[in-house]
């Protein structure tokens, strides 16, 4: 069996976008890989978090991995901050790094543009994902488009030490979805749905009420040709619908294509509506039942410890590559 290896920031109330692209594949990964899932806390901290806000979005991500679907006796799920092996290897891959191939990451450039008093960790953090999927022997790693070139630096930094010192770490490969790995923003179908998007009507959260996510999707940007086509650049607001749709439903592009010959916009999203509504609701359902019990606590405890005891195999010998620490000299 491979090693999959995925994580997520807990950085506000998960879209339908993060459960189509990311968590919708782990649940069907988990029956046939060794799967690690890792709420990534220490990430989230490269820009200002409430402390108080972050703890609170931390539970909620671990209860929404479980609610929907992910099985606690397949996957091993555990948060970041909790194995330390993580900040330590983080430390090791930073200086494996180059600052010129660190500054040329797409996302460093977005976050810290026009910004004063920027954190040298949106800079840095990369390495630190680096070390998050080479702590597990990760073979696989399942992403966004948006996270492609992260992962490319990850495969080139493992390289790197591997040729330098020796071969302690996996190459591992990138994994993206061909249907709903990239859902765009319900108002402004051209960009990505973002959960920090300031425009709420855009974005469909995992906890909205069904009457929320039901309006949200009704008042969707669309066009005036009134044909349910997939058309990304001259439709885009039709076409990421389609990919709502599809990926819900696990339906064709090209057979709802078919089914909508003559519908009108109306009755086609009341039905991506519908679609979303029958995968969320249940997942509202087991969020709530589980966020605050002790179930919770017992399963993070237990993927802490079983994540460690992996992570600090492969730290020790990382660490013995390099020359760092002592040999004990003993009669």
């Amino acid at each position: 069996m491979q090693t999959i290896f995925s994580g997520i920031q807990p950085s506000g109330s998960l879209s339908i976008g993060n459960y189509l692209g990311a968590m919708k594949q782990f649940v069907d990964l988990q029956d046939e890989h060794h799967c690690y899932f890792c709420i990534v806390d220490e990430h989230a901290i490269t820009v200002p978090q409430d402390r108080l806000k972050l703890r609170e979005n931390i539970r909620s991500l671990a209860a929404l991995y479980l609610a929907s679907g992910i099985d606690p006796n397949k996957a091993t799920l555990f948060i970041q901050s909790e194995v330390s092996a993580h900040t330590q290897l983080g430390w090791i891959m930073q200086t494996q790094s180059y600052i010129g191939e660190l500054e040329r990451m797409t996302q460093f450039k977005d976050k810290s543009h026009g910004k004063e008093g920027v954190s040298s960790a949106l800079l840095t953090y990369p390495p630190l994902m680096a070390a998050d999927i080479l702590l597990y022997n990760t073979d696989i790693v399942p992403v966004g488009n948006d996270q492609k070139q992260h992962l490319e630096l990850t495969r080139d930094l493992a390289e790197r030490f591997n040729r330098k010192f020796n071969d302690i770490f996996t190459i591992p490969e990138v994994k993206i979805s061909e249907v709903g790995a990239r859902i765009m923003s319900l108002q402004e179908p051209t960009k990505k749905m973002s959960k920090s998007d300031e425009n709420q009507k855009a974005t469909v959260f995992m906890l909205d009420e069904p009457k929320k996510i039901e309006k949200k999707i009704k008042s969707a940007v669309t066009d005036s040709e009134g044909i349910v086509r997939f058309d990304p650049i001259d439709k885009p607001g039709v076409s990421n619908l389609l990919t709502i749709l599809s990926s819900c439903t696990n339906t064709s592009i090209k057979d709802l294509e078919a089914k909508y010959v003559g519908v009108g916009y109306g009755d086609f999203k009341q039905d991506v509506a519908n679609a979303v509504l029958d995968i969320l609701v249940p997942i509202q359902k087991r969020y709530y039942a589980i966020i605050d019990s002790e179930t919770l606590d017992d399963i993070l405890d237990d993927g802490r410890d079983k994540a460690t005891a992996v992570a600090e195999k492969t730290l020790k010998k990382a660490k013995k590559a390099m020359g760092l620490g002592r040999v004990v000299k003993r009669n």
